[in-house]
């Protein structure tokens, strides 16, 4: 079956999984690129409504793909059996403090503020179009549409907000190390990304340097600022807990060998988002109800208009989507080896 998706990045090539043929039609044009209309050095995420432009030509594609073209509509194919697109519009809204002069993120009650609020409308409007088009090939009735998202992010209460820059407490890591019997050692911090959770590679694995890092961050204290940009002072790094050594493996539930598993990762304090500047007051990648807890909608032939209590996760997006277009979920490894369920949809 032809499948066709677009995203954000060119690295998202590794959607074509471990065939590298899993998609027929893949369109990434780079979110981090220089935007049109804006200074140089401006992406396409600095501006809410350039976003909204960025995540326009892909909506275009994906119209292109329904009326049976290939994205750029040079090639006449057929409709794929599989297609879709990641908006970005609502992550940037929902970081940038402010954007055309107003807003971002949510008020402190929780509801979106204007910046946001709009980019929900432009979303809104841009699923309609492809409904819209989708009825005009007489394609709707036999298409089942899926709306989710990739992660949440924190804080939603404006009021939470504590930006820490983690550059300092880094090389302030790396000098008590150096001071503690090991002087002339390169950084313990090998590599490190921090958003709204603190994950470090160390040069050095062994227990005393991953035992170290711990106790060193859990014992540092400084000042950030707020959602005004005013000193906000913060204990223990911002963190509530960390992960370090064979503790961050169990934490992943993988083997401390797996080289792919952090040295340390920490669960930051409630508000804790780590950045340099003043440039963003929300982050994505902690341990949170906040950053784990998204939207699921489900609509298609032969689902009922109703809500479900129900525990769900996103990663029984991809079996479900196998049994509605009549293949197997266990085609996919990680549903053989972890038992995923499809979506408990009425059927």
């Amino acid at each position: 079956l032809r499948t066709a998706w677009s995203d954000k990045h060119a690295a998202y090539d590794i959607l074509q999984g471990p065939t590298g043929k899993g998609i027929q039609d893949l369109f990434t044009p780079e979110v981090n690129s220089q935007a049109q209309g804006l200074p140089d050095g401006q992406d396409w995420t600095s501006d809410n409504a350039k976003t909204q432009q960025y995540d326009g030509y892909k909506v275009q594609a994906v119209l292109n793909e329904i009326d049976g073209f290939d994205h750029s509509r040079s090639h006449n194919v057929g409709m794929p059996a599989l297609l879709g697109m990641n908006f970005q519009s609502v992550s940037t809204a929902q970081k940038l403090p402010t954007s055309g002069g107003e807003p971002g993120g949510y008020q402190a009650d929780g509801t979106p503020g204007p910046v946001l609020a709009g980019a929900l409308d432009f979303i809104d409007h841009e699923v309609g179009a492809m409904v819209s088009e989708l009825k005009a090939r007489h394609e709707f009735a036999s298409t089942t549409i899926i709306l989710s998202a990739k992660h949440g992010q924190s804080p939603v209460d404006p009021r939470a907000l504590t930006r820490i820059p983690d550059g300092p407490i880094l090389a302030a890591l790396n000098d008590a190390w150096r001071a503690d019997g090991h002087p002339g050692a390169p950084d313990l911090v090998a590599s490190a990304t921090n958003d709204d959770a603190m994950i470090m590679w160390l040069s050095d694995k062994s227990s005393t340097a991953t035992t170290f890092a711990k106790q060193f961050l859990l014992g540092h204290d400084g000042t950030g600022n707020d959602i005004a940009g005013n000193p906000k002072p913060y204990t223990a790094s911002g963190l509530a807990t960390v992960y370090a050594g064979q503790d961050a493996a169990d934490y992943f539930g993988t083997s401390l060998a797996d080289p792919r598993v952090p040295d340390l990762y920490a669960v930051t304090q409630h508000g804790v988002v780590f950045t340099g500047g003043k440039g963003k007051i929300a982050e994505h990648g902690g341990a949170g109800p906040e950053d784990r807890n998204v939207p699921l909608v489900v609509s298609g032939p032969g689902t009922e208009g109703s809500s479900s209590a129900s525990v769900v996760e996103t990663t029984q997006i991809a079996p479900t989507i196998l049994g509605l277009l009549g293949l197997s979920p266990r085609e996919l490894q990680a549903v053989r080896l972890e038992g995923t369920p499809a979506l408990p949809l009425d059927r």
